[in-house]
């Protein structure tokens, strides 16, 4: 093949002669590598953008799920609070064990959707994950009261705690006629 008849893109073209016409080992040697990187690279590329793409669509799901469970959380609140309000004698009759079976079943499907409770009572208050709502007499910055009960979908709070916070006065100094609980 003489060079005329070569086309630009073959790798003859591009590569280097040598001193007898032939082409130069070490140039083809480089260009092999320069490719090789490149292909490298490539993939890397191509790898990251599915990882990206994975991620985002999981980040979506999650927040269609927090969106949908925090519109429905409302309703379990309601149902929690009228077996909780249901007289002794009237909690045996079957409506109202059929309240407790219907939030049976959605609390069971808020687990099988990866949604937790967040549990407050005890700890220590945490901004990201409970919602002050007053302070009383109690170990200072510790939870002392549930106001409502907080839920997570993994590490992403949907809808967090209220809760009563610590304000680190004894419950007898209170009781003795201390410091009154404040509340919002």
């Amino acid at each position: 093949m003489t060079d005329e008849e070569q086309s630009p893109g073959t790798p003859e073209a591009t590569a280097s002669l040598g001193a007898e016409g032939e082409p130069d080992v070490e140039s083809l040697r480089a260009e092999l590598e320069a490719a090789r990187g490149a292909h490298a690279r490539a993939v890397a590329d191509y790898q990251n953008l599915l990882r990206r793409s994975r991620d985002e669509r999981a980040e979506w799901s999650a927040a269609a799920v927090a969106g949908a469970v925090s519109a429905f959380l409302p309703v379990f609140d309601d149902l929690e609070r009228a077996i909780d309000a249901t007289p002794g004698e009237m909690s045996e009759q079957p409506w109202a064990e059929g309240v407790r079976l219907v939030m049976q079943k959605f609390r069971g499907v808020l687990e099988q959707s990866g949604v937790t409770e967040i549990h407050a009572l005890g700890k220590p208050f945490d901004p990201a994950r409970h919602e002050a709502a007053g302070t009383a007499p109690g170990p200072d910055g510790a939870v002392v009261h549930l106001v409502r009960r907080g839920y997570a979908l993994g590490d992403r709070v949907v809808r967090p705690a209220m809760v009563i916070v610590g304000a680190g006065v004894p419950a007898e100094a209170e009781a003795s006629g201390g410091h009154d609980a404040q509340t919002r």
